[in-house]
This record gives C-alpha cells, sequence and structure tokens, in this order.
C-alpha cells in the first residue's frame, strides 16, 4: 500500500466532518489518525484502498496488475491463501466498484477467474466480504453483466499442475521473486510507504474509464452512482464549494444559476449532499453511457431569487421571497396570505 497525502479527501479540502473510512473499515486497528500504518499489524488486507474514494491509499503494484489484466489471453488472479495461480493480489479486499466493473468488461472477451482461500478462516475476512459485498451491489444493478468465476482452492502444497494449467512460463518466474520477498524486510519498508503522487481521478476509475472507451465491449451504459438534484434546490451554490474533487460547479449571472457536473471526477464522498440544507441533493444508480460519463453534465438551472424588501439574494421558497432579516419583520399571513409588519 502507498498513502498519497494530496490525495486524501482530508488534504484536498477542509470540511467538518473528516473522512476517516480507512480507519474505519481496518479490521486490524492498524491505520492511525495521522494515517502511518503500522508494520505488526498490518495483513496488507487492501480494505483501506477499496474505501478510500480518492486514492489517499492506493495498492503500489496496481499499473502492474493493470498491464496483466489487459495483456493476458485469460484473466487469473489469487489471493495469498489460494494456489498460487496467474497474478497474485493482496486480498480480493482492494477490488472496489470501479475495478469490479472494469473486470465485468473484460470478462466479455477474456475468461476471468479469481481462486480464494476459506474466506472464512482468514484473517483478513471482513476485507474480503466487504469487496464482495460491493460485487453483489454491481451485481444487482447490472444483471447481464458478463460472468467472473470465483472459486474457492486453499493453497495446501499440492497445487503445481493447477499452477500450470494457469500460468505462463514468464508469469511463473515473476512470482518467484514475488514470494521470495521476505515478510521481515517488507515490515520494515512500510513505515516509509508514503508517496506525494497527486492525481484528481482515481487509478480504478482512470482504468475503467480507458477500458469502455477502448475495448469496444459492446455496453451503451453501465451502472454508475451519480448526483441528482430534485426541485427543491434553492440554487445557493454551497455544494459546488465544499466539493473537493471539482466534480461540481456552478455558473451564474443576475438572473440564473446553473450547476454543472462532472461524474468521471465525483469519488461519491455525499460531502454536497451532507451540507445541502434543502435536501435537494443525493446520490442514486444511474444509467450512464461513457459519453456523460466523462463529459460534463447540467444537473440543474434554476432562477436566483431575491428579497422583494432588501434585494439580497434569498435561498428560501418564500412566497414573497425574503431574507431572514426582513422576514424577521413580518409576524405571519392573514386568511388572504399577506404578511402584516410587526
Amino acid at each position: 500500500m502507498v498513502y498519497n497525502h494530496d490525495n486524501c479527501l482530508n488534504s484536498k479540502k477542509a470540511f467538518v466532518n473528516l473522512c476517516r473510512l480507512c480507519i474505519n473499515f481496518c479490521p486490524h486497528q492498524a491505520i492511525s489518525v495521522y494515517r502511518e500504518l503500522d508494520a505488526k499489524r498490518c495483513t496488507e488486507c487492501g480494505i483501506c484502498m477499496a474505501v478510500c474514494p480518492s486514492d489517499g491509499f492506493v495498492y503500489r503494484n496496481s499499473d502492474k496488475l493493470y498491464d496483466y489484466i489487459k495483456n493476458s489471453e485469460k484473466i487469473v488472479l489469487s489471493c495469498p491463501q489460494a494456489i498460487p495461480a496467474g497474478h497474485e493480489i493482496p486480498c480480493l479486499g482492494i477490488l472496489d466498484r470501479d475495478l469490479w466493473m472494469t473486470l465485468m468488461l473484460y470478462a466479455r472477451e477474456k475468461e476471468l477467474t479469481i481462486f480464494t482461500g476459506v474466506c472464512a478462516e482468514c484473517p483478513d475476512k471482513k476485507a474480503c466480504g466487504t469487496s464482495v459485498q460491493i460485487f453483489k451491489e454491481v451485481h444487482d444493478t447490472w444483471k447481464d453483466h458478463p460472468p467472473i468465476w470465483i472459486k474457492v482452492a486453499s493453497d495446501d502444497g499440492n497445487c503445481e499442475s493447477a499452477i500450470r494449467e494457469t500460468m505462463s512460463e514468464q508469469t511463473q518466474n515473476e512470482r518467484k521473486g514475488w514470494r521470495d520477498i521476505g515478510r521481515e524486510k517488507f515490515e520494515a519498508m512500510l513505515p516509509g510507504i508514503t508517496s506525494g503522487e497527486t492525481y484528481l481521478i482515481p487509478k480504478t476509475r482512470q482504468f475503467l474509464g480507458e477500458t469502455w472507451k477502448s475495448r469496444k465491449s459492446g455496453f451503451e451504459v453501465l451502472p454508475i452512482p451519480a448526483l441528482t438534484v430534485s426541485e427543491s434546490c434553492t440554487n445557493c451554490g454551497e455544494c459546488s464549494v465544499i466539493c473537493p474533487q471539482g466534480a461540481l460547479t456552478k455558473k451564474e449571472n443576475k438572473e440564473q444559476l446553473a450547476l454543472i457536473y462532472e461524474p468521471i471526477k465525483c469519488v461519491r464522498c455525499q460531502r454536497c449532499v451532507s451540507i445541502c440544507h434543502s435536501k435537494a441533493l443525493s446520490m442514486e444508480i444511474k444509467s450512464l453511457s461513457y459519453r456523460l460519463l466523462a463529459g460534463k453534465v447540467l444537473l440543474h438551472q434554476g432562477k436566483r431569487q431575491f428579497c422583494s424588501r432588501c434585494g439580497k439574494q434569498v435561498f428560501d421558497s418564500l412566497e414573497p421571497p425574503l431574507c431572514i432579516a426582513c422576514a424577521l419583520d413580518f409576524k405571519g399571513q392573514d386568511s388572504t396570505g399577506a404578511y402584516h409588519q410587526r
């Protein structure tokens, strides 16, 4: 794992409720409040990477994994508890929603198998369970996705035939070097594994977009969590100010405000949803084309309202529109709906 400090949402933009997903989900309490890894507790389960929305924590060998997926005739992934076949990943825990969907796109043209050990007996079962739950959520919203075969095949030391069936000679030679790395040496490296690398779009999202665009998968739309807005929006624009990714921007003039949404930048942290005082924003699964995922969407356009007495902009649906100060000068409405001044 690599911790990219500048990619962490807490570093990108201050917010009253700090993101603690990596800390809260870690089953071994191996991550401190300063995002430091405790080498004696960390088991490389990868759950911190799967739940981190912005690549604060990221798999250090992700580029090798993506190259393997792109270039192999058939894709075989295995966890450390399973037979050492294909390409070893730390755990299913590293697979987030975008990476699951990318694997499904490749499964349309390649056989794709994932070997695991007996997850119920593994100390990293919580990480695996979280990733499997993400897989189920994708499966429920994408009923006709290409199949991914997940097979339990524990490494009992007698799996040479299975290895040779699923691995090329080159892959076997690469794996030998990886498996010979001493645990003590890796533990010594862990506390210093940090990176100054900064990028806006998480790597798994980049990989999904690249795959969807270049592979001509035949899928016109995919189920993507995206932001939606209701008619209760008051055009205050606070959501665009609080967005740490710049996925929401506002364009305004004297008369109107337009809210522009870029789904590929959105990491679904839902800060905008939590601060919306009119409860107009929500995150829902939408069938998006690649053009919409990578493009700009006019999410909302509304007429700005101004106080009928002082002329200040207001963000409530009063009739007539009044700012708070002017509203306090009124004591209510009569039966005709007219306001009476105190």
